[in-house]
């Protein structure tokens, strides 16, 4: 893993890996052209039982927003034995374990493609969850959008916060891409190597569900709390819950501990993203700079910006905290 960072508002200062093209510097507007665009979607399940019409509502995206794109999917699935492969058309199925869940599912993908990655212009990966929660950004994902990324050293997504910094293992963050449907090309993703960034249960968990982390585990107490917070029903205090509950019991506790690593997971890959040079876009953000096409994107502006000039669910940031969610 990279070296650590001090603080969200000072790493972001130095991504400066970015090449700009000699037609934005002149002011002219992005064309968008999406039919040399060569894009991968990796979708990550857990069977078919739960989010069964995921798949083709991911495939109905698609059709409805990106019709020209050049487009492979490999689907993963967690519940089937890993090894399997059963391959049609320009879908392919893999099997694969599932101890870091969908992390597990796309270190599997990445391995099962080796150099084919680096065929495609842009990955997608998306999980069954894709459609839970707030989704009215799954409609910025156009022709226009991508394009302009293409090439460039980005990670498109949702960026989601928390309303102050956390810390976890030697990293102090306070945004992150939700995972549930992202793009990016495949040199960030092949960059990393491995996804899953947490490891394994006994670095973090103290197998009682009356205090579930370790004492020494590697994160701050206040994201302990917002951890458990989350995943029992409660709100982090943006006014937003998640789509379940678990219960934290001796019954539940695994799948707590399940679930807490998927989340440590998601945080690591960003900052893991962002210490490599790849930058995170809030495609809300994004929509509107290159929907004009008239002024040059600015891809130095910083996440809490970004944020803050959505025309959908903006959050407004000031150091130390979030001042209002809009």
């Amino acid at each position: 893993m990279a070296q650590a960072m001090q603080c969200d508002s000072t790493e972001s200062k130095k991504m400066v890996r970015v090449s700009v093209q000699s037609e934005e510097k002149e002011g002219k507007p992005i064309t968008p052209n999406i039919q040399h665009v060569r894009i991968l979607t990796i979708f990550t399940r857990y069977g078919t039982t739960k989010y069964a019409s995921a798949e083709r509502e991911l495939d109905e995206l698609f059709d409805t927003q990106l019709p020209d794109a050049q487009r492979d999917v490999v689907i993963v699935d967690t519940a089937l034995t890993p090894g399997v492969v059963e391959q049609a058309g320009r879908r392919t199925l893999l099997g694969s374990d599932n101890e870091a869940w969908e992390f597990s599912a796309l270190n599997t993908a990445v391995r099962f493609l080796g150099n084919r990655l680096w065929t495609y212009d842009l990955v997608n990966v998306a999980t069954s969850a894709f459609r839970q929660l707030y989704v009215g950004y799954l409609e910025r994902f156009t022709p226009a959008v991508l394009q302009a990324i293409e090439g460039r050293p980005v990670c498109l997504g949702h960026i989601d916060c928390y309303n102050e910094p956390i810390r976890v293992l030697e990293y102090v963050s306070q945004h992150w891409i939700r995972t549930s449907c992202f793009f990016l090309p495949p040199g960030e993703l092949g960059i990393l190597q491995s996804v899953r960034s947490a490891g394994g249960r006994d670095r973090w968990f103290s197998g009682d569900p009356a205090q579930p982390f370790r004492d020494d585990a590697p994160l701050s107490s206040g994201y302990r709390r917002l951890i458990v917070d989350w995943l029992t029903g409660g709100d982090t205090g943006q006014g937003v819950t998640w789509h379940s509950t678990i219960a934290l019991d001796a019954g539940r506790l695994a799948l707590f501990e399940q679930k807490a690593l998927a989340i440590l997971n998601e945080h690591l890959l960003a900052i893991r993203l962002r210490a490599a040079g790849c930058r995170l876009v809030d495609v809300t953000w994004l929509s509107t700079r290159v929907g004009d096409g008239r002024d040059p994107v600015d891809w130095n502006t910083p996440w809490w910006r970004q944020i803050a000039e959505r025309q959908a669910d903006a959050v407004h940031v000031t150091p130390g905290g979030i001042a209002q969610v809009l």
